[in-house]
Parts: structure tokens; sequence; C-alpha cells
């Protein structure tokens, strides 16, 4: 890269750097000679700024600057185009990257089902644009996904034993412990939580399982793991009557929330959803976790109409459900998709509905859907095409993500995935 059209001008705190062509400044060159060294004041000897590259001229600090304003995406290429570059970028990644800024969060869309290695894309808002991604640890598209802070964590599904945690950019991860004393369930959920100051995290599994020989109890356990201590703790164990544990939980300002179903024995249960909420800041006595002292159903929330399927997540620490709208008469026909945000006294808060444009753009939407989001950005895809929805919950914008590039190779292929936000910093 030449650098005779380039010019300057930085502020480093209170600090100022004047403006200046390249060409202002010549450096002496000193070349070997059998007779001693060249007379540097010589003509021919004066080498001009505008004969070398940025990548000798500037230093790690002015670099590290630089890529401290660009999105991350932008980043991770620049870590490829020298080692230079590389080793400053990951070397001061803790420092380089601020969270929050030049930053949104991703959405990884599995479009390969090979149990060997699921491949997929990612789809980066700011660039709007969609780009070839590996995933470490996740063998299955169909493994159970919760993400926090810029760290991953997955749960397989065939024994949901297994729990991997890891940062998907910098292509780190580790297994966490089984826990102890665990049967096979019948439904089970993951969901994690990074603390933003200390990047400790807790991991929680919520597990459901049939009582033996009684289909009206259902037991509801609830395994926690802290990265502080390395150890899983089980501070609830319950009996539901009626009730069982679903598939999405999300852990948002301390409190543990999941959502569970109907199991159709109490007669007229409409809605077919609640959400369970539990503590974990308030059960948590010197730093250790204790038993829950109440009931998790007596002190359940009611979903706010009749879904289909609720997925929960955490916008800025704001608990956020999106949900298939059910018919009135039909419970498992899905009419159209709401957002309810859930305010400080229970009670839901209608955020937006999806406009009919959009609920028709999906073609047959499934009474389930993928949904998932972070900060202030909600992901909703069908899991039969690479459709993908995004609502900006500030602006209550709806738009279409760019065109997937991938095309459905036969009819009951289908897609899937989850959003993440994209962290240099962060370690699992």
């Amino acid at each position: 890269m030449q650098l005779d059209q380039l010019h300057l001008r930085m502020e480093v705190d209170e600090l100022s750097w004047d403006c200046f062509p390249l060409d202002h400044f010549k450096l002496p060159l000193t070349t070997k000679s059998t007779n001693c060294c060249t007379d540097i004041d010589a003509p021919d000897n004066i080498l001009t700024l505008s004969d070398l590259s940025i990548d000798s001229v500037l230093p790690d600090d002015v670099f590290e600057r630089i890529f401290s304003f660009l999105p991350i995406s932008s980043v991770i290429r620049a870590s490829l185009t020298c080692k230079r570059w590389h080793e400053i970028i990951h070397s001061r990644r803790r420092s380089l990257f601020c969270p929050g800024s030049k930053s949104k969060p991703w959405y990884f869309m599995f479009t390969c089902t090979s149990e060997a290695s699921p491949g997929g894309f990612a789809f980066d808002p700011l660039t709007r644009k969609w780009f070839s991604f590996h995933l470490p640890c996740i063998e299955k598209s169909n493994w159970f996904v919760s993400s926090s802070s810029g760290l991953v964590c997955c749960m397989d599904s065939d024994s949901w034993s297994r729990v991997f945690v890891s940062n998907p950019i910098i292509h780190e991860w580790r297994q966490l412990p089984e826990p102890s004393g665990d049967s096979q369930p019948d439904y089970s959920t993951v969901a994690i939580s990074v603390d933003k100051k200390s990047l400790n995290y807790i991991v929680s599994l919520v597990r459901s399982k049939q009582v033996s020989d009684d289909f009206h109890q259902w037991e509801f356990v609830v395994h926690l793991y802290g990265s502080g201590s390395g150890k899983w703790v089980t501070p609830v164990k319950e009996i539901f009557s009626g009730w069982r544990g679903g598939d999405d939980s999300v852990i948002c300002n301390g409190l543990l929330y999941c959502l569970i179903q109907s199991t159709g024995v109490i007669a007229n249960t409409v809605p077919r959803h609640r959400l369970i909420m539990y503590d974990i800041v308030a059960a948590s006595v010197q730093g250790r976790l204790c038993a829950s002292s109440g009931s998790l159903m007596h002190s359940s929330i009611p979903v706010p109409c009749a879904l289909t399927c609720g997925r929960l997540m955490n916008l800025k620490d704001r608990l956020v459900l999106v949900g298939g709208i059910a018919k009135n008469d039909r419970p498992d026909i899905i009419k159209g998709i709401g957002i309810w945000e859930l305010r400080e006294n229970k009670v839901w808060r209608e955020v937006a509905k999806m406009p009919h444009k959009y609920f028709q753009g999906f073609g047959e939407l499934d009474d389930v859907f993928a949904s998932s989001g972070s900060h202030g950005l909600v992901y909703i895809q069908s899991y039969g095409s690479t459709a993908l929805l995004v609502f900006d919950m500030e602006k209550k914008e709806w738009r279409w993500s760019a065109r997937c590039p991938v095309t459905k190779r036969f009819p009951l292929q289908l897609f899937t995935g989850f959003c993440f936000e994209p962290r240099l910093e962060v370690s699992c």
C-alpha cells in the first residue's frame, strides 16, 4: 500500500497530533559499501515515506488504535493479513476490543447437517453480509445452544450430558464435567450467563422427567455450574402436577427463567405455557447456592396469550418473549408472531406484532420456529427456509437480512440457528 496520498490525524486522550502529508518526512537511507558508509546527505540516498508500506511506518500502538474502530468481522479478516497484524490483534485482544463498540450480535445458521462437522454461515448486521463460519464443539445442528457476552454454551441432543462452553471467534473451548446423580431426562434445556465485570459465567441445566407410572407427575430439576468454583450444584428439585419442563430457558439479571408446558392432563388448560422463575442471586448464601425455599409452580407467571411456542432471550438485561400466537379455537395453529417484555411487576408489555406481510414472507410457517436475540436485535427464522427476519427493539423496525448464500436442496431440509455476540477478549 503506497502512502503518498495518506494523511494522519489522531487524538489520544487530551493530546492531538497535527496533520501532515507523509511526503513531508524524509528518511536517510544507509547502504552497505565496500569503502564505508555512503554520505547520508546525498540526494540519491534520501528515501521518502511514499516508498514505504504503512506496515513499516506505524507502530503497534497506532495499529491497535485503528483496529479498535473496525467492525469485528473486519478485525478478524485483518488478523489473517500478515503475521504482525495477527500478533497485534491476538496479543492485545483484551484491551483492543471495547464491548458494545462497533459490534452487533451475529446470527449463525446451520446449512449443512453433516454429523461430522455441521457447516453454516454467519450473518453480520453491521456489514449486512453472510460469510462461511465454523463452530467449535457442536457436532450436530439439533444440539441445544445458548449464548451470553461472547460465549456459546451447547449441550448434545443424545445423552444431554455433554456440555461445552466456547468462544467461537477465537476457537477456544472446554468441556464441563457432568452433573452427578442425574438420570436420563425426558426434556432438557441449557442457558449461560456471563458476568460483564469478572467474565465468570454460570451455566444452568433445567431437566424434566416423568415420574414412574404417573402421567400426571413430572420432576423438575435445576443444575447450576459456576466457572469460579468449577462445580455443579442442584438447588431445585420439585414435582409438578400436569406441567413439564420445556426446551427453552434464559438467565437474565440473576434470574433463571424457563418455559413449562401443560401435559394436557388438566382439562381446559389455556394458555398451555407458563413461566418459571428462580432467583439465583437470592438463593446464594455466602457464595453457595442453597435449595429453593418456596414452590416455583406457585410463583409461576402466565404467558401473555395462548402460544404455539415461545422463545426466551435476554436483551440488555430485559426478559423478552417471542411467541407464536395461537388461534382461539385451534391452539396448535399459528396465526401470528408477537414480542413481549416482562416488566418488574411481572406483567407482560407488548412490544410488537409481526406485520402480516412479513409473516406471509416466510411462506408456510410451522407452529414452531427458531428465534434468538441479544442487545437490541431479535432474529426470527422458519425451520423450513433460510429466510431470516430481524427486528430492532429500539427502532421498532422489521427488516429482512441479506439473502443467505444457501439454497434448499430437498423439500424436507430443515434450517436452524442461534444468535451470539462476537467478542475477542472473553475466555472460557
